[in-house]
Formats: C-alpha cells, structure tokens, sequence
C-alpha cells in the first residue's frame, strides 16, 4: 500500500478524510479524468473516504428579523427543555449603531460547511456528518471536551458552542435531535426556528448555498414591505416613493397613483 492510500486508510478508520488529506491524495495520486482544462471527476481507491455534504441549511433575511430571539428562545426549550440563550444553537446579534434594516441584527447559525473545519480537527470522531442525511453532528457522548471544534470553525462568533452546563460541544442539528420537541426535524423534517418566527425570516432548502455571507442569506420581504414604506427588492433598491408607495399607504393605492400617471 502507497502512503498516500496508508494515510487514506487511517482518515476512514477515525470516521473520515480531511481535506488537507484529500486535496494532498489527489495530488498523489496524479489522476482525474480532465475536461475542457477543468477535474470533472476523480478516480479515487476504494479506501478513499470523502464526507458526503449535507442535505439541509439554514438561510435567513436579515433585513426583515426583527431582532426579537423567538428562535434563540425555542431553540434552547427544544434541544434543552429550558430557555437558556447563552446555549441556544442559533443567536442573533444586535447593532446598537446598526440602522434598520441594512445592517442593526445579524443571525448566527452553523452553515453545514461542505469542508468543515470542526469535524477535521475532533481527535475522536465524536463532530461527524450523519451517514443518512450528512448533517453536521455532534456525539455529545464521545465528546472529550477539548474545545478543538469550537476554536476550528472559521467563523466569528464561532458555529460551534461549548455547553458550559453540560461540558460538551453543541451545534445547530437542524433539529434532527430536540427531545422537547416532537416533530420530526433534520434535513427531511421540519425546523422549529423556521416554523416559529413570527416575520417569516428564516426558511430551509436542501440546496447547497454559494459558500459567502450572501448565499446563507434570502429576500423573504414581500408587498408588505413596500406598503410599510420600506423597499423589498436588495438589488434595484427602487424606493418605495418611485413605486408610489408611502408609510402606512396600501398595494391599492400604488395601483392607484401608477394609474394616475
């Protein structure tokens, strides 16, 4: 056996391939099938293991939370059985110097990251993909306490929490394991956080999101936005002035003012 399929081999028995592994096994083993001066697919060994990406993620409009912590509130009771937003797997951010609705509260979720960096650094396996759904978890049994997973994951705050009343790590699981909760959560069920927020700013897909800030963001405003005197559309910005809308004003009486002119 090639020590790049050794190192391969060992990667699978502890649960999977980094990808500081993966990307130096490629580089190995020297071979791919290449199309139009693009990889368009890998020929790899059998005992070649590549963590599968997840079949679920969380989107949200910041423009249109409010900022109220329904979701920190019932993420808590859910997982927990009591409200604690300091361990809540989803928090939300507030801007004191922020203006509304550009920039005043920020939402903070794990994005299920297709290389993620907390399972690649757990010593014992216990951040893992789910073999079924690939959702990123956490064996809060096997858990060891280090604190490596927290300290990996790439984003500030960090996606990963440590659970100072329990003493392990905790991350959003897209409710695939809420024992107050009864509903069938996970990435073929449903997620209390989507289904209480009282705007409407939080909804799921099963598609992989472009991996920036915006592509874990979605415009969920609607008319109700424009007849607030408040613009709905992030790219033309139209205001709700040009649209004949004003503060208090009414779908109607836009139509209204279109006709007049």
């Amino acid at each position: 056996m090639t020590e790049t399929n050794r190192s391969a081999a060992g990667a699978q028995e502890k649960g999977g391939l980094s990808r500081r592994q993966f990307i130096a096994g490629i580089g190995g083993l020297g071979i791919g099938v290449v199309l139009g001066g693009g990889i368009t697919a890998l020929l790899l060994p059998d005992d070649v293991y590549a963590l599968e990406a997840s079949q679920g993620y969380l989107l949200v409009d910041t423009k249109k939370c409010a900022g109220c912590e329904t979701c920190v509130i019932s993420c808590s009771l859910a997982h927990l059985g009591r409200i604690n937003t300091s361990l809540s797997r989803i928090q939300v951010m507030k801007n004191a110097l922020g203006s509304f609705p550009a920039d005043d509260v920020q939402q903070n979720q794990c994005r299920q990251c297709p290389y993620p960096s907390c399972v690649e650094a757990c010593p014992v396996g216990a951040m893992h993909a789910d073999p079924e759904t690939g959702v990123r978890l956490v064996d809060e049994g096997k858990c060891i306490g280090c604190e490596r997973c927290v300290e990996a994951c790439p984003f500030t705050p960090s996606r990963v929490q440590w659970n100072f009343e329990d003493k392990h790590a905790q991350k959003c699981d897209l409710c695939q394991n809420t024992p107050y909760w009864d509903e069938e959560g996970g990435a073929f069920g449903k997620q209390l956080c989507v289904e209480i927020c009282p705007m409407k700013a939080i909804t799921f897909t099963n598609e992989l999101p472009v991996q920036t800030d915006e592509g874990y963001t979605a415009n969920l405003r609607n008319n109700h936005y424009l007849e607030i005197g408040l613009p709905s559309d992030d790219e033309a910005r139209i205001s709700p002035k040009e649209r004949g809308y004003s503060a208090g004003g009414t779908a109607a009486q836009a139509a209204s003012n279109e006709n007049k002119g």
